[in-house]
Parts: C-alpha cells; structure tokens; sequence
C-alpha cells in the first residue's frame, strides 16, 4: 500500500488511538491522532484521504465536527466508530456525512472493510 494515503483518527480513548494510529500505519499508511474534534479542527494541515473517529467525545461530537468539515466544502470519506447503539444515533451520523458506521467493539476486519471503502471513494 502506498504512504501517501493519509489517515487522521479522532478519538478521545489515548489506547483506542493509539491503536487505531498502530494499525493503520502497520498497513503502510501514514496516521495521525487526534483526543478531540477541535483539536482535529484546529490543528488538520495537508492532505487527508479518511477520517475515522468517535461519535460521542467531550465538546464536539464526531457528528457535528463531521457537518462543520462538510459545510466548509472538506469531502474525505469519514469512518465513525460508537460505543451507543441507538438506531437514531446511527442515522444521524448517515446524515452527516458518514460512509460506515461501526460499533464498539468492532472487529478489525469490519474496520479494514470501512477503510477499503472510504480509499476507494
């Protein structure tokens, strides 16, 4: 796979990141973490082929910073990954722009599937 591909994850669980970072960066991908949608909002600079993050964070959530990066003209694929399982919580993350929505705990291969998906885009 090509390090060109440039994946951010937004995720305010440190071990969830870091092993999100771990595992698409042993794919050959480049990988940057972020604890929380503003810092993703903030500090994003050069190109990003996917976001992956939570949907329920402190401040902003994976929702509402996906409908600001969508209303600001910023079209890359956006995995989100939640722990709840309400059906309207899931329908809004459709709404806002996501392509994949998993639940915690997900299987890796359900994330790689997301993954392929969103690249592929």
């Amino acid at each position: 796979m090509s390090s060109q591909i440039s994946v951010s994850i937004v995720e305010d669980d440190e071990s969830l990141r870091l092993a999100l970072v771990g595992l698409i960066r042993s794919l050959g991908h480049n990988a940057r973490g972020f604890g929380s949608a503003e810092e993703f909002l903030e500090k994003r600079d050069g190109p990003c082929n996917c976001v992956i993050t939570d949907i329920q964070m402190p401040g902003l959530s994976g929702i509402e910073m996906t409908r600001k990066l969508r209303e600001s003209g910023y079209q890359a694929p956006v995995i989100m990954i939640t722990a709840r399982t309400e059906a309207a919580l899931e329908q809004q993350a459709y709404a806002s722009g996501a392509l994949c929505v998993l639940h915690k705990p997900f299987e890796t291969g359900a994330l790689l599937h997301c993954l392929e998906r969103a690249l592929a885009a």
